[in-house]
């Protein structure tokens, strides 16, 4: 008999709904109860927060064409159909995650609404718990020591 692992992480597609949960709780935040931005505002500043905007993105890109190209699903509440550790996936177990703080964190710059740095840390702790640990436990009940092989020579995201 199958474990629920086997077939899938989780049933809920938690990283989406989290980061739409960040990015409107900083939206929102930073309109009821504004703070001032800490850092510098000049066009260096600037070019750093795009610059960590930006990094994100396409690490998120990679990580989605990464699994596209392997013929694998990219939704998170569905079952891995292989493997993959190759691509954004050799370097990081959790490249699409990582690239979704770095969005959080070039947007906190970008915009001076330090709402978003505030909520990246909370929000990559609600990943952790409930889509990598999950992940991980599908992964190991799927794929056995070809994951643990992986997960032994891989860093999850940080």
């Amino acid at each position: 008999m199958h474990q629920p692992e086997d077939t899938r992480p989780s049933s809920i597609p938690w990283p989406p709904i989290l980061l739409v949960a960040a990015v409107g709780g900083a939206i929102v935040l930073g309109r009821i109860y504004p703070l001032s931005w800490p850092g510098l505002d000049d066009w260096p500043a600037q070019a750093v927060g795009y610059g960590i905007g930006a990094a994100g993105l396409a690490l998120v890109a990679w990580g989605i064409v990464t699994l596209h190209r392997a013929g694998t699903n990219v939704r998170p509440d569905r079952g891995a159909d292989r493997l993959i550790t190759e691509g954004a996936f050799r370097f990081r177990r959790n490249p699409i995650y990582m690239g979704d703080v770095l969005i959080l964190l070039g947007l906190a710059q970008v915009t001076g609404n330090i709402w978003f740095a505030i909520l990246a840390p909370p929000f990559a702790v609600a990943l952790l718990l409930l889509a990598i640990l999950p992940e991980e436990r599908h992964l190991e009940a799927r794929f056995g020591q070809a994951y643990l092989d992986y997960k032994a020579r891989t860093r999850r995201w940080f």
